[in-house]
């Protein structure tokens, strides 16, 4: 019987782009090991471990983690699996941690969602939260019974900050300046697969065929539908 090779991939795209489900659904079906640098850096603060303490100091000065401590934080616990297949969120978002990363393992494939920013300000500035009860509802998918109202309660429903259109605005731009050089770093070396569209459930059945042809779905027996 002949052992497929591991696959070693990441996954790309702005916040709000439906990195998340698309991640979970990866996960789901092909059995991958998914490492997302936000997860672990979340997890490392609340232990107070050393870098956790040291990466809390920066995120609550607003600056952004210098690239050694990312790439220390990602490669550690890169250590711990390899012998599976994985995937990488939220991790290189440089072209520094991506040579970094590249000088410590071989990365197959590149998962880029390409989802128009004026699709994503819409999705991300659609939501407005009770905050007494952290209801959410969005204004596309599941609106108040009455505008602005919270259905339960009757008090008002406040939008957060990084959900209003100026911050969103700020965010995508800092996502695009930060992450198009990754981008074209990977696109140069052939590894780069881009999906377009507006719709996870329409990029999704690209994404599910594109990863098929490199590993086995693992659910495959009871699933016909791959959701």
């Amino acid at each position: 019987m002949v052992v497929p090779p591991l696959l070693r991939a990441v996954i790309m795209g702005p916040p709000g782009s439906g990195k998340g489900t698309v991640s979970a659904r990866i996960i789901k079906h092909f059995g991958m090991k998914h490492l997302s640098s936000g997860d672990l850096l979340r997890d490392n603060m609340q232990k107070k471990t050393e870098v956790g303490i040291l990466a809390k100091s920066y995120i609550d000065q607003g600056r952004l983690i210098p690239d050694d401590i990312m790439t220390q934080l990602m490669l550690e616990e890169l250590k711990g699996l390899y012998r599976y297949n994985w995937l990488l969120d939220g991790f290189p978002r440089t072209v520094a941690q991506a040579e970094a990363l590249d000088k410590e393992c071989q990365i197959d494939t590149v998962i880029d969602l390409d989802v128009p920013f004026e699709t994503i300000k819409c999705r991300l500035t659609a939501r407005w939260i009770h905050p007494a009860s952290g209801r959410v509802y969005n204004l596309e998918f599941s609106p108040p019974k009455v505008p602005g109202i919270d259905d339960i309660t009757g008090e008002p429903l406040v939008q957060r900050d990084d959900d209003k259109p100026e911050t969103v605005t700020k965010r995508l731009q800092a996502y695009d300046a930060q992450t198009k050089p990754v981008l074209d770093y990977y696109r140069k070396k052939g590894l780069l697969k881009s999906f377009s569209g507006t719709e996870t459930n329409k990029i999704w059945p690209h994404i599910y065929a594109f990863l098929q042809t490199k590993l086995p779905d693992v659910r495959q027996k009871d699933a016909v539908t791959p959701r």
